[in-house]
């Protein structure tokens, strides 16, 4: 049963639960060097990964990470990469979240070319972000408001798009990793270090992992609020690089983040 003071408190985290998902894949990445890309890169369109987001120990949302067909942004071909974050019916009764998360990086996947979220859930939102890259500025416009462009740090990505290329580079403990990322309102540079190697069960189903753990110093929203904040990720140890289990403990409670289900092309 939940009280109302509970209630409350499943209110504004089931809000953040797609923002707190894609800060967390945001701020555990490298910024792969363009000169050393594989030929065939270890994703293609077709996949995708599924997972379960609890708060405390109550499912509370789902979110799916696909690969779209290629499409052209600008005049050039692009990757299209998508994030969709649903509440349940359960949690619907206190707080209806539908987001959607579309990256755009060019082909050789140096960096992106355009960003989309949508809200249609409690909240209405409709955010663009077009990278010129000529310029070397991002703009963020909205449905009511248009922003002055930012400065972008060579080889940014969207905060989708970036997961991705993240995936293009090895990992190994004790490595450190950086990487440029911008939302429009703002560019920086994420930072995490590879702890160690582990093997962990999820959902039944053992993997030999990296544990990352990342600094959410730059990262915005609830990150921010939250002093004591913390993010755990585990990726496979393979040249696939998935996450499997994601764990965050913010100021709206603790989430925790785990793989559903695989599908490829």
């Amino acid at each position: 049963m939940i009280n109302k003071s509970s209630a409350h408190t499943w209110l504004n985290s089931t809000q953040w639960a797609g923002t707190i998902l894609l800060a967390i894949f945001v701020c555990f990445v490298l910024a792969p060097n363009t000169d050393a890309f594989p030929d065939d890169f270890p994703f293609e369109p077709g996949e995708k990964l599924t997972f379960e987001v609890r708060w405390a120990f109550i499912p509370a949302a789902e979110a799916v990470l696909e690969i779209l067909p290629p499409e052209t942004i600008n005049g050039q071909k692009a990757h299209h990469f998508a994030m969709t974050t649903r509440t349940n019916a359960f949690a619907d009764i206190f707080y209806k979240v539908r987001d959607r998360f579309d990256g755009y990086a060019d082909q050789k996947m140096a960096h992106s070319l355009l960003y989309r979220k949508k809200e249609s859930g409690k909240q209405k939102r409709d955010i663009t972000v077009t990278f010129d890259w000529e310029k070397r500025q991002a703009q963020y416009v909205s449905l009511n408001e248009v922003r002055e462009p930012i400065p972008l740090l060579p080889g940014s990505f969207d905060p989708l798009s970036v997961f991705y290329a993240f995936r293009l580079t090895p990992l190994k403990e004790g490595l450190e990793l950086q990487v440029p990322v911008a939302d429009g309102r703002k560019c920086v540079m994420g930072k995490a270090r590879v702890i160690r190697r582990e093997t962990i069960k999820v959902r039944g189903v053992s993997y030999d992992t990296f544990f990352v753990e990342p600094d959410l110093e730059h990262v915005a929203g609830v990150f921010e609020k939250s002093p004591k904040a913390s993010v755990q990720i585990w990726v496979t140890a393979d040249e696939n690089q998935i996450p499997v289990k994601l764990k965050s403990k913010v100021i709206v409670g603790s989430f925790v983040a785990e793989l559903v289900s695989i599908e490829k092309p």
